[in-house]
């Protein structure tokens, strides 16, 4: 009977989450007048992270890391969105990202106590990089690792231990669909513990995070810039929209 009972929680968790891909999400993202920016377009007012790496900058924002000084990144770090936010909630933004860049757009994440690593976060991470491997998929930063790969559906349990349920692209396919060093569009769908994220209309990954210990229903939107090479990142018409 317990064999019975997972096997049917799965089953149940991917037909929820399909319809919320394929359905639900399609139809709100459509309603573009819901949608309020999360950026003025002209300065960092309502955001809070190293001013000598994040910039306002002809509407967009823009991060840049360097080889050297107070701009080398010896951890990740974040530009960190303090306003107020929904609890499920569709982001949209477009970004341009440099070839050996490394980004992403942090939510439902919290803040780490280490005072030697100010604007770090931890959570849940729509994942994107110069090269795209690994743009598109789900990862847990400092909260799991690899939550969901691109072209999977995947529910998270115990533990943050993923399980996948459907392979539902091939990862390469994906690929293709992402620019390099161009502007790509990305949209974060986040409907109570499912999250999905498209790039370019495509969709990427999906994850049901099952994990009722660890879940996060709530927490902190944060723009990345990764420790490595010296890297520049631009982010335009990032805006948000609630969900029921």
């Amino acid at each position: 009977m317990k064999c019975y009972n997972l096997f049917c929680a799965d089953v149940f968790c991917l037909f929820v989450c399909l319809a919320i891909c394929f359905g639900f999400t399609a139809v709100c993202v459509a309603q573009d007048t819901d949608f309020k920016p999360l950026f003025n377009g002209k300065d960092l007012t309502g955001w809070e992270g190293n001013p000598k790496l994040w910039r306002a900058e002809d509407g967009m924002i823009v991060g840049q890391t360097g080889s050297e000084g107070d701009t080398k990144l010896t951890y990740n770090t974040f530009l960190i969105y303090k306003g107020e936010l929904p609890k499920n909630f569709v982001v949209t933004f477009e970004y341009w990202l440099s070839k050996d860049g490394n980004s992403g757009l942090q939510y439902r994440s919290f803040e780490n106590n280490d005072a030697a690593k100010k604007f770090s976060l931890s959570g849940y991470q729509a994942d994107f990089d110069g090269g795209n491997a690994h743009s598109g998929i789900l990862y847990g930063e400092g909260f799991g690792g690899i939550l969901a790969n691109r072209g999977q559906v995947v529910s998270v349990g115990a533990g943050r231990k993923p399980k996948v349920l459907v392979q539902f692209a091939n990862s390469n396919t994906l690929k293709e669909k992402i620019k390099v060093e161009d502007w790509n569009s990305y949209e974060v769908t986040v409907d109570d513990f499912t999250s999905t994220h498209r790039i370019n209309g495509e969709m990427m990954s999906v994850c049901i995070d099952n994990d009722v210990k660890t879940r996060r229903d709530s927490g902190l939107l944060g723009l990345q810039a990764h420790v490595g090479p010296p890297m520049t990142v631009k982010i335009r018409n990032l805006k948000i929209k609630a969900l029921p």
